[in-house]
């Protein structure tokens, strides 16, 4: 096994993240009412935060990271990692042994895999260096990995290479991730190559599943690349906004909520790796 050396965030802190995609600044005062803590509690939670790149300090509070691009891979491997856990369990379930899935990168994706490890005699495409790793546990499971250009901080493989690859396959499932989703339907990403894997592999494969926690509504991404009613299945942690809901309604996609699943300390342990 892959031996983490992440440090994970508590609930109060991956709340406190939560909060900050909606306010430009939170002050320790209001963080200790809101969670009824000391302030030195709340400070320590804010070091935890900033030292991950996920706040920046401002005296008396804390502001959100700003950025044109994404953030870090470990930061976003932090992000809400229970709500992760929860949609992998979900799409877990969903998958019989002997499937063929396409897999793409991202952190949720990557966490689908370790629910996965479970299964008999899964073949696996990805151009994710960490879902590979992380397949290649299972000794049943065949691994297939695109070659092409590494991207050293996000651990994945893009370029001309990973488009063919996954253009010459045809899976029974297609599973990935978005960097956002616009509350008109669009998926957004930061990367055009990033868009046009997402393409192929939904394209490339039997049934379609978008994995996504409910803080990537309404979050900025530059690329756009397709609609989240083009998707077959979405599974969510938390209900997605109201807009979000009525497309799928009128689309035919099945929204799967998996905001009840429950996660075990032990399982906790194995959501991440690097």
């Amino acid at each position: 096994m892959i031996e983490s050396n992440l440090v994970k965030l508590t609930s109060r802190q991956a709340d406190i993240s939560d909060l900050l995609r909606q306010k430009t600044f939170i002050t320790v005062d209001e963080l200790a009412n809101k969670f009824e803590v000391t302030g030195q509690t709340i400070r320590r939670d804010i070091n935890q935060l900033c030292d991950l790149g996920l706040a920046r300090r401002r005296h008396g509070g804390i502001v959100p990271i700003s950025t044109t691009g994404n953030l870090a891979y470990d930061s976003r491997q932090a992000l809400n990692r229970i709500g992760k856990m929860q949609v992998a369990e979900g799409v877990a379930k969903l998958i019989p042994n002997s499937s063929s899935i396409s897999l793409g990168i991202g952190t949720t994706p990557e966490i689908v895999m370790n629910a996965l490890l479970q299964h008999d005699s899964l073949r696996i495409f990805t151009n994710s260096l960490n879902i590979a790793q992380i397949a290649s546990a299972n000794p049943s499971f065949e691994i297939n990995i695109c070659g092409g250009r590494v991207r050293n901080a996000d651990h994945d493989l893009i370029g001309s290479n990973a488009q063919e690859f996954f253009g010459s396959y045809k899976t029974d499932f297609g599973i990935f991730g978005v960097a956002g989703v616009d509350l008109d339907g669009g998926l957004l990403d930061f990367y055009e190559e990033e868009v046009r894997i997402r393409d192929l592999i939904r394209v490339n494969c039997r049934e379609s599943i978008l994995v996504l926690d409910h803080l990537k509504f309404g979050r900025a991404a530059h690329v756009r690349g397709g609609e989240i009613q083009d998707i077959a299945k979405i599974f969510c942690d938390k209900r997605p906004p109201e807009d979000v809901c009525n497309l799928l309604e009128k689309s035919g996609s099945e929204l799967i909520i998996c905001e009840n699943k429950t996660i075990n300390a032990s399982e906790e342990e194995l959501a991440i790796h690097d």
